[in-house]
């Protein structure tokens, strides 16, 4: 499965922010799909994830300001993004994969497709 990740951009603390990820290829209804970012000079780290039951995971520090959805007609997952924070600033990847076990969903080492990254810029 091919993922194209867009929807970042430059947003003022408060704001809020899309991001989409597209599927091409495979079986999306199969797929755990998940956001990760990667802040400059800092891991990657999880983001949130939903399973292919739609059951959603997210981390504690955006928990209750992201939400992860999908859109199976349109093979899309969506990371609404509000309250956005200056420490919120990332680049962020979407990932699927097929055979995830619930322990690993959080891994991102475990997530087999990759799509590009996509910049959120929040300021202060």
């Amino acid at each position: 499965v091919q993922l194209q990740a867009s929807g970042g951009g430059l947003v003022q603390a408060g704001d809020s922010l899309r991001l989409s990820c597209a599927a091409a290829g495979g079986t999306f209804t199969r797929y755990t799909v998940g956001w990760f970012r990667q802040a400059p000079g800092k891991e990657r780290e999880f983001v949130a994830t939903i399973r292919s039951t739609g059951t959603t995971y997210y981390a504690d520090s955006v928990k209750g300001r992201f939400t992860i959805s999908r859109d199976t007609a349109k093979k899309t997952v969506y990371l609404q993004m509000n309250n956005l924070r200056p420490e919120d600033t990332a680049v962020y990847y979407c990932a699927a994969d097929s055979s995830l076990i619930l322990s690993s969903i959080r891994d991102g080492n475990q997530y087999d497709y990759w799509g590009q990254g996509t910049l959120v810029t929040v300021s202060s």
